[in-house]
C-alpha cells in the first residue's frame, strides 16, 4: 500500500482556513447591508495576510517537488500543526477583514 500524504496536509491547511472565513463571514454580510463604496484594506492585507501565507506555504513546500531544489531542512519549513492552524484561521479571516464598505 502507499500512503499520500499531500491530501492530509492540504486538508490540515484549507480545513483553518475556511473557519477562518466563516468567522468573519456573519460581519462581512452586516457589511454587504450597507449603501456604501466597497474598499480593499491593502496595508493589513500586506503587514497579516502575507506574511501568514508564506507560513502556509512553508508547510506545504515540503510535500512538492520544490523541497528538492531549495534544500532547505525539513523542521524548518513544517513547523507545528498548531501554527498551521493559527496562520489558516488569521490568514481566513484576514481575506475577508480586507474588504471594508
Amino acid at each position: 500500500m502507499k500512503f499520500e500524504v499531500m491530501p492530509v496536509v492540504l486538508y490540515g491547511i484549507i480545513f483553518p482556513f475556511v473557519i477562518g472565513l466563516l468567522l468573519r463571514l456573519p460581519k462581512l454580510l452586516i457589511e454587504m447591508r450597507q449603501n456604501k463604496h466597497w474598499t480593499f484594506d491593502w496595508i493589513k492585507f500586506i503587514a497579516i495576510a502575507i506574511p501568514t501565507l508564506c507560513v502556509i506555504a512553508m508547510a506545504i513546500l515540503p510535500y512538492t517537488a520544490a523541497a528538492e531544489i531549495i534544500k532547505i531542512p525539513l523542521i524548518m519549513m513544517e513547523g507545528t500543526p498548531i501554527i498551521q492552524t493559527i496562520t489558516g484561521i488569521v490568514l481566513g479571516y484576514t481575506l475577508l477583514d480586507c474588504l471594508k464598505k
